[in-house]
């Protein structure tokens, strides 16, 4: 005998929803709206939500019953059913078991969507009951916003189009370069593309042909994020498309080029670096994406502890001497040194630079762009500076000794120069320029400080939370011991609509600030080795990369897990 199922109205006395004379009323209201279900009538009356309702269903068909606005998801199960099935069907996917997928759903009695999915999906289907609300806005918040949705459009656009043109019998070869009418839909998705990376707060945007795909990821905060990409066939056009943006050679695709395109997106002027690689599928694409105003940072804003703060402002206004900024390729140098001129930039001083390229224009500083093609190289243009009669000298970055002779000269000679160089330390830049072929005693006498820094990813102001049980070994590889953490606490990334799920939100640098005093300036003389320069630097006041991540992490800046990843093992071994 089939066990007859309990009354939706009886559960919901049972649950202490509605008592039993709103039950009453709710059913006298249902005879004379023929069709309406009694969970609308009980919303409508404003006696339950449609959580109750949904939990009060899934005690009467026997489903389980989940929240999804507090389910954490893994984004890998959404790749198992595209977003059109999700919003046809009202469904949402919320892990997969081997064969089989579970999907919340909001009507227990649609047989029908069970029994498509199955088909559609080619899999073994576990239902759970969610509410209709909840499933729409949870496959907003993971398969993105209608802007997305905007993304899928403008490819399906231009994915039907190619296809027209073929069978029109039009030749659809993917290096063919001439301009159509039909190319509309391509050259709208490039424009959103564009759009939406500067919404997604992206650094850059990478098209990346592969053997049977392209692949568009932007990079956010240092992290690549893959996005919607047309199809291959269309890997021609967009290319292309870009190409004609950034004003380089459409016909040439055997030879790396360099473009630019100035746009603006969402009220905001963007100035878009375009370099083109050739590659074994196709030319490999980097768009870098500079805001001429949301660019520019202040010092107070780069993240400088307040002590840092000080002595770098100070640092800064000295007369002359060489200023070096150190790290690897992303970690904020460039950035740091802009923020150093808008703080000087004043109608008294005169201010020139030698970049490569100029990245941002700042007003009342003489900025030249290097250009090595006609033989406007960073020697070239240093030499020619000096008869400008500057206060302050910015050379982009120093590569060979020539320059760094050249920048050494005007430091000696009463300029305050400013530049970059590649090494993985403050106390590093030294031995880098003496091994670079520079005299130790010019280095010596040159060189007011070194700054090493990086970028750490800072937490989510919404969604951050305190860590209960930090990893002990990642707090051990900082140097960070238990009683350190006594009335103190450590953050952890969480999560939410705000980051994208990813805890993150931005980033700020962590820094290591070297300046010189005599025993140092011997020592460099002596050339005795970086690790005693180190030892000598601490001892004078330097606080290491790590040691300042590790105030950002009692600051409840960042996380352990971020400094480590991003501080080298050099650092742990005197940390």
């Amino acid at each position: 005998m089939v066990q007859q199922r309990k009354l939706l109205g009886k559960i919901l006395e049972e649950m202490k929803v509605v008592s039993q004379v709103q039950l009453k009323a709710a059913l006298k209201k249902q005879m004379q709206e023929a069709g309406k279900k009694l969970g609308e009538i009980l919303v409508e009356m404003k006696l339950a939500t449609p959580a109750q309702i949904t939990e009060a269903l899934a005690r009467q068909f026997d489903y389980p019953f989940v929240d999804l606005k507090n389910l954490k998801i893994n984004s890998d199960v959404t790749k198992t059913v595209p977003r059109t099935v999700c919003e046809e069907h009202t469904i949402f996917p919320i892990k997969t078991n081997g064969k089989t997928i579970t999907i919340a759903i909001s009507d227990p009695l649609d047989l029908f969507t069970m029994d498509n999915l199955k088909f559609i999906l080619n899999t073994e289907v576990e239902c759970v009951l969610a509410p209709k609300e909840d499933i729409v806005s949870t496959i907003e918040k993971h398969y993105g916003s209608k802007d997305k949705s905007l993304m899928s459009d403008a490819i399906e656009q231009a994915t039907m189009t190619q296809t027209e043109i073929k069978l029109r019998g039009g030749d659809l070869d993917e290096h063919e370069t001439e301009a159509r009418d039909d190319d509309a839909p391509v050259i709208k998705f490039v424009q959103l593309m564009i759009a939406e990376a500067v919404k997604a707060r992206a650094s850059d945007i990478h098209v990346e042909p592969m053997e049977d795909r392209v692949r568009i990821r932007y990079r956010v905060d240092g992290q690549c994020q893959e996005v919607n990409a047309p199809p291959k066939r269309l890997q021609g056009a967009v290319l292309s498309r870009i190409k004609i943006l950034a004003e380089i050679d459409i016909a040439e695709k055997r030879k790396p080029q360099d473009g630019r395109i100035r746009i603006n997106v969402n009220s905001r002027e963007l100035d878009i670096r375009v370099s083109a690689l050739p590659a074994t599928h196709g030319e490999s694409m980097v768009m870098r994406l500079l805001d001429k105003k949301g660019g520019l940072l202040g010092l107070e804003e780069m993240g400088f502890h307040a002590s840092d703060y000080k002595r770098f402002r100070t640092l800064i206004k000295r007369p002359n001497g060489l200023v070096l900024v150190t790290g690897p390729t992303g970690s904020g140098k460039t950035t740091t040194l802009y923020a150093a001129m808008k703080e000087l930039n004043r109608r008294d001083v005169k201010i020139i630079t030698a970049e490569n390229p100029v990245e941002y224009n700042l007003a009342g500083i003489n900025q030249a762009q290097v250009k090595a093609s006609i033989g406007m190289t960073f020697q070239r243009i240093l030499r020619a500076m000096l008869r400008q009669a500057p206060n302050i000298i910015l050379v982009g970055e120093i590569r060979d000794a020539e320059t760094a002779e050249i920048a050494i000269q005007a430091a000696l000679t009463g300029h305050l120069v400013f530049s970059t160089l590649h090494t993985n330390d403050a106390p590093g830049a030294l031995t880098r320029l003496i091994d670079m072929g520079v005299k130790p005693f010019l280095v010596a006498s040159s060189i007011q400080a070194a700054m090493g820094q990086r970028l750490v990813r800072i937490l989510c102001p919404n969604c951050k939370e305190a860590n209960p049980e930090p990893d002990t070994s990642i707090l051990g590889a900082l140097g960070i011991k238990p009683e350190d953490l006594r009335g103190r606490k450590i953050y952890r990334a969480v999560g939410c609509d705000q980051c994208k799920e990813s805890g993150y939100r931005g980033r700020k640098g962590i820094f290591e600030l070297m300046e010189l005093n005599s025993t140092m300036r011997e020592m460099v003389f002596r050339k005795e080795p970086v690790q005693k320069i180190k030892e000598q630097a601490r001892l004078s006041g330097m606080v290491t990369l790590l040691e300042d991540g590790v105030r950002k992490i009692f600051d409840g800046i960042t996380t352990p897990e971020e400094v480590v990843a991003i501080t080298h093992r050099e650092d742990i071994a005197y940390g």
